[in-house]
């Protein structure tokens, strides 16, 4: 069985396999866009991505709409196929007239929801550090991922109704990433990993402001030392800079896991401190018809037949929802000052488990 597909005609290959196939036989292979957008208010917040996973044959997209105390979702997946110079997956597709600078992304109408969307990029792209997890010996996670902000017009449209989308008003952030991740069904546990899983911290927060953009990525384990430490500032006239070892303080809501802000103490590398005050604005769990971890009812990479389509909602109020919130990541329509500047952007934590900066002792820690 063949696999030489058109994007073999170009020289573009980085092992002595067509691109159809991966060069791991990991079956958590992935090859992921995803992409947030929102109007700064805190009112409405879309979060929306596409998929191909070749080693488990699958591909699929998602869109994710927050608003007025609910979160409606449409999930689509197929079998994959080799046309990856045209992204999609049955009504949805993802366009690239602009490479790390303008991209499309249309869903025509599903399930009672459309949307088209162009994203501008408002500054180069950033590529963040390798990211790469284990479970005992097991790689679970070894990934590469550039992100970039930018603005968004356009519509969404949602059971008859028509959102405009104004670039003066509309931001968000995208990534790219590809390597190995846990997705599609779950796999036999095989022996408890050693040391045991106790939990993980997670902050991821590109922001964009007038003159520059931040992105932040850190991670620690249940004793806070740090995994991943990953601060860059990019200004608008192309200069790159770092911001050393932030120093960050999630701010809880009492009796949860869900923040309602953070302190992040940077610094310049002329060693001056640069602080953000962040603050979220609407807080979207992932893992509620997002499909990302801990999602009960879709996780990215699932083979649900061909052609699937399908549309669901959550009351954001429901306590058996709520109850999801602090075992999975959370996205946040995010607002941060610094030296008198103001940005919005993506607010993207999650704390599962043990973590001993933060106070929590055990999965079922929560503020005080």
């Amino acid at each position: 069985m063949t696999g030489i597909g058109p994007l073999d005609e170009f020289a573009l290959h980085q092992a002595p396999l067509p691109l159809a196939w991966a060069n791991s036989s990991d079956r958590n292979f992935y090859d992921r866009w995803y992409f947030n957008a929102h109007n700064r208010t805190g009112e409405i917040m879309v979060v929306t991505g596409l998929g191909y996973y070749p080693n488990l044959g699958t591909k699929d997209a998602f869109v994710l709409v927050a608003r007025d105390g609910r979160q409606t979702a449409v999930h689509l997946s197929d079998l994959i196929d080799q046309d990856r110079l045209n992204p999609h997956v049955g009504r949805y597709r993802v366009e690239v007239p602009e490479p790390l600078r303008r991209l499309r992304v249309v869903l025509d109408e599903t399930e009672a929801m459309a949307l088209d969307l162009t994203w501008e990029g408002t500054c180069e792209v950033v590529q963040e550090q390798p990211h790469v997890l284990r479970s005992g010996s097991r790689v679970t996670l070894d990934a590469q991922r550039f992100a970039q902000l930018g603005t968004w017009s356009g519509t969404i449209a949602i059971d008859g109704e028509e959102i405009a989308v104004d670039p003066a008003t509309w931001l968000g952030s995208r990534d790219r990433s590809w390597g190995i991740r846990p997705v599609g069904e779950p796999e036999p546990p095989g022996a408890p990993s050693d040391p045991p899983f106790e939990g993980m911290w997670w902050l991821y927060a590109p922001m964009q402001f007038d003159d520059f953009a931040i992105v932040l990525i850190a991670q620690e384990d249940p004793d806070g030392f740090r995994t991943l430490n990953d601060c860059t500032r990019v200004w608008k006239d192309g200069r790159v800079e770092q911001l050393g070892w932030p120093l960050i303080d999630v701010h809880y809501a009492s009796g949860t896991r869900t923040p309602t802000g953070a302190t992040i103490r940077c610094t310049t590398p002329e060693g001056k401190p640069l602080v953000l005050e962040v603050e979220s604005r609407l807080a979207v769990p992932l893992h509620v018809g997002g499909g990302y971890g801990g999602d009960p009812d879709w996780i990215h990479g699932t083979w649900k037949g061909a052609g699937f389509a399908e549309r669901v909602t959550y009351a954001m109020d429901d306590p058996a929802v709520q109850g999801r919130f602090m075992f999975g990541c959370i996205d946040h329509v995010g607002r941060a000052t610094t030296d008198g500047a103001e940005g919005f952007g993506l607010f993207e934590h999650f704390c599962i488990g043990r973590h001993d900066p933060s106070g929590f002792a055990d999965f079922f820690t929560l503020a005080p």
